[in-house]
């Protein structure tokens, strides 16, 4: 039995559902996202949506969970939004941007500049004695998601130091150095 599967999605005011046999789109006041589906059905109800599966196979049952997952996030989506926060700790570590280019400073002999997509919005705050901070938000979170896991790979933190790009609240795993 999926416990995340047989929850109902709670549809908020001002955003609309279209179910398709094989496709759902949800619309709401910050956009549009379409997902296709298949194995499972999807249906509305007073203002929810449930997500049945036809039997209890276990390529069923996975994609059951799985697509109720995917309408909540879309549904939170194009409500409320998505933010991620990455923080950049090292010196001279610097973060800027121009439009939707992100150009990084990270230690390499180069900076990098790095094409977000036009649906994130981008914003870098750099104070004075504080670490950067690069915050991307979108309403699709597989999307922002992403984008913040491929900036992250570009210098991950570093067991000793602790140095690298890292998510905001994140907890990096600290080994001692040499000991003498």
């Amino acid at each position: 039995m999926s416990r995340i599967g047989n929850n109902p999605i709670v549809v908020p005011e001002g955003v609309t559902v279209d179910i398709q046999p094989d496709v759902i789109t949800v619309k709401g006041k910050l956009g549009e996202l379409t997902q296709p589906y298949d194995s499972v059905s999807i249906s509305q109800q007073d203002g929810q949506l449930f997500v049945t599966r036809p039997s209890d196979s276990k390529p069923h049952k996975a994609k059951h969970g799985l697509y109720r997952a995917l309408v909540s996030n879309m549904v939170a989506g194009v409500s409320t939004g998505f933010t991620k926060e990455l923080e950049l700790v090292g010196v001279g570590y610097r973060a800027s941007n121009q439009g939707q280019k992100l150009d990084l400073a990270l230690g390499f002999s180069h900076n990098i500049v790095f094409e977000i997509p036009t649906e994130v919005k981008l914003e870098t705050i750099s104070e004075k004695g504080k670490n950067p901070i690069i915050k991307l938000s979108s309403h699709d979170n597989q999307l922002v998601g992403a984008i913040a896991a491929k900036i992250r790979s570009f210098r991950k933190p570093e067991p000793y130091k602790g140095k690298g790009v890292k998510f905001v609240g994140e907890e990096i795993r600290r080994k001692a150095g040499k000991s003498a």
